[in-house]
């Protein structure tokens, strides 16, 4: 990818590789799958999309919810600096989760330095990123040149608010269906997908289209060209223009994600009933 492993290995220390690895795929895949398993997830999806606005709502009123978005409003609303804001916890808590990068606030280096860069810049940190969602954000409050002025209007702090409100209601989803969230949102933008490097480069599209066609994560520590090959051989991408096949890729996701969490959670238990047992001999 774009952003090479000495570069992470300096924003993500580890005390060990395999930590570093871990940390890799969490950037690329956006976190990973959820280790819960639930019922069928074709009704899933289906009553998640139609029930989604009220559920949203509920979500929105939820004591820890909504205590995040009033400190959240509380602390925009006071801030005098970008860097001041930035370094609010729950700011970076609310405005990362809102914008798809949730998983990525226990890395406040990389968020501070990643949002306050100039994308138009094409040596600034926001561009040496292989998940554009970080540039994206950047580009939409624009702190490096126009400071709090955008993220203080109050539709775009409304906005925030919302957003993040919606993505806790999809990570609810994921605790019982794994895989849900993604599916709704992939099912909403496949149409828009049209080259593979769109794919790799945007943490949801890479974990369906992966998982869907069975590629491994690791894939991700080969070379782009590498991993550009393991879609395109297996994958035409005009197919996503018809609305058909997205539903049977999207099920065919949902299913290979299901089984994935179910074999992760069988092998955990494992583990956990061997060391049990272990210290009982003992």
């Amino acid at each position: 990818m774009s952003l090479s492993l000495s570069a992470i290995s300096t924003l993500f220390p580890s005390t060990g590789t395999q930590t570093g690895a871990d940390g890799l795929l969490q950037i690329l895949y956006g976190g990973g799958q959820s280790s819960a398993s639930g019922g069928d997830p074709l009704p899933a999806l289906t009553q998640a999309e139609a029930n989604q606005t009220a559920d949203i709502q509920t979500t929105a009123r939820q004591p820890d919810v909504a205590r995040a978005i009033s400190q959240f409003t509380a602390a925009v609303g006071k801030a005098t600096s970008v860097q001041q804001l930035l370094q609010n916890p729950v700011v970076l808590q609310v405005l990362l989760t809102a914008n798809g990068l949730g998983d990525q606030t226990q890395y406040t280096a990389l968020a501070q330095k990643a949002l306050t860069s100039d994308p138009s810049d094409p040596n600034s940190l926001v561009n040496q990123l292989s998940d554009t969602s970080w540039k994206s954000v950047a580009q939409t409050y624009d702190f490096a040149t126009k400071g709090l002025s955008i993220i203080q209007q109050p539709s775009v702090i409304s906005t925030i608010a919302n957003a993040y409100a919606e993505v806790t209601w999809r990570q609810s989803l994921d605790a019982t269906t794994p895989g849900l969230s993604n599916a709704l949102t992939f099912r909403g933008e496949a149409s828009t997908i049209t080259s593979v490097d769109q794919i790799l480069g945007d943490p949801v599209m890479r974990a369906v289209v992966t998982t869907a066609l069975g590629i491994p994560e690791q894939i991700a520590f080969q070379p782009i060209e590498a991993q550009e090959k393991a879609i395109s051989s297996r994958l035409d991408l005009s197919q996503f223009k018809d609305p058909q096949f997205v539903e049977a890729f999207t099920q065919r996701y949902l299913i290979a994600a299901g089984q994935a969490a179910s074999s992760s959670t069988s092998t955990t238990d494992v583990t956990s009933l061997a060391v049990q047992s272990q210290g009982l001999v003992v």
